[in-house]
């Protein structure tokens, strides 16, 4: 994993926003537009959404390099590092529907496309085996991310994911022979105690925002 080249990447972006707003412009914009289930505090709204876009971009790496870390320990690499790579190159290598993003503003929809591919992965692996393969759950921070990123965009990156997943994890991975071998290796003790060494994972993340009870 090349998760130094995406922190690098990250802190030139946030240097960028620092000199130029941008984001933070684009998001004042935003706040009267946002759907009402998204709660912000009347007296720092827009700093609560700049801190949520931050922590966003900032942890991909970090899931990437856990991913990577119980990958390794529990030994299922084989199964897990496309997905990671495929995540890291949406950083590296953007989708050409990412021309003219800058700065925050475009790893914010580089992240949704790393944590929405993430988010599909699980979804499959559910279906088909009754457990996530990665045990994050991001689903409330990927609907505010759709919310700032905004449609159609933010549809046509979904569109994107599921292109990708169309050719990376299709149906027929699941009925090959090794599954439930690997399906024992998701549950072992050994996976479940490298994720909880990761104890940034469980974060929610903006915990200033949550959709209501």
């Amino acid at each position: 994993m090349n998760t130094l080249a995406l922190r690098e990447q990250i802190q030139q972006a946030l240097a960028h926003e620092a000199d130029s707003g941008a984001l933070a412009q684009q998001l004042q914009g935003q706040l009267a537009k946002l759907h009402p289930t998204i709660q912000l505090p009347a007296s720092d709204a827009r700093g609560v959404l700049e801190r949520f876009v931050a922590a966003y971009i900032e942890q991909v790496p970090d899931v990437l390099d856990a991913a990577y870390s119980v990958a390794r320990e529990a030994g299922i690499e084989e199964q897990i590092k496309p997905v990671l790579k495929l995540a890291e190159q949406f950083f590296l290598s953007p989708p050409s529907v990412m021309e003219g993003h800058q700065g925050l503003d475009a790893l914010l929809d580089e992240s949704y496309l790393a944590h929405r591919l993430v988010e599909e992965v699980n979804d499959r692996y559910i279906t088909h085996l009754g457990q996530p393969l990665i045990p994050l759950d991001t689903t409330v921070a990927n609907l505010i991310a759709h919310q700032l990123i905004g449609e159609p965009f933010a549809n046509q990156l979904d569109e994107a994911v599921q292109h990708t997943m169309d050719g990376l994890l299709d149906d027929s991975v699941f009925q090959q022979s090794s599954v439930q071998d690997y399906r024992a290796r998701l549950s072992s003790p050994q996976t479940l105690a490298a994720w909880q060494s990761w104890p940034c994972l469980s974060r929610q993340l903006g915990v200033e925002l949550g959709l209501p009870a």
